[in-house]
């Protein structure tokens, strides 16, 4: 099995930053994707950034020129730079790994999620 560890959320003020991190341990054999979803009180979860084996990355159109997401391929770590942050930013962001077992067959996993909270 899969484990997703998110860490590095906690309080900030307007315009703070954070840097959360995701580790991935156990089978792993080959990975398609890691990115960060968020979900805020009383609305859908969405996709803020993923980076993909190949290097390309996707990010929502909140979060461009303000976020960054990048990895340590040797230690299966993903992160997300968050730097001016928003109240509207604020919510509970979940890690997600896609795996690739071959043969088409891909499963996803998803970390409990780390607290981000944005005063003022």
């Amino acid at each position: 099995q899969v484990q997703l560890v998110e860490s590095g959320g906690g309080l900030v003020q307007a315009g703070g930053s954070l840097r959360l991190s995701c580790v991935a341990s156990g089978r792993i054999v080959s990975i398609n994707v890691m990115g960060w979803y968020r979900r805020a009180p009383g609305k859908q979860r969405e996709l803020v950034a993923c980076v993909r084996r190949g290097g390309s990355t996707n990010y929502a159109e909140s979060v461009k020129g303000r976020f960054t997401i990048s990895g340590d391929n040797a230690v299966n770590t993903v992160y997300l730079q968050m730097n001016n942050l928003e109240p509207e930013d604020a919510g509970v962001y979940y890690c997600n790994a896609e795996l690739d077992y071959g043969l088409g067959k891909f499963f996803n996993f998803w970390g409990q999620g780390t607290q981000v909270t944005v005063s003022s």
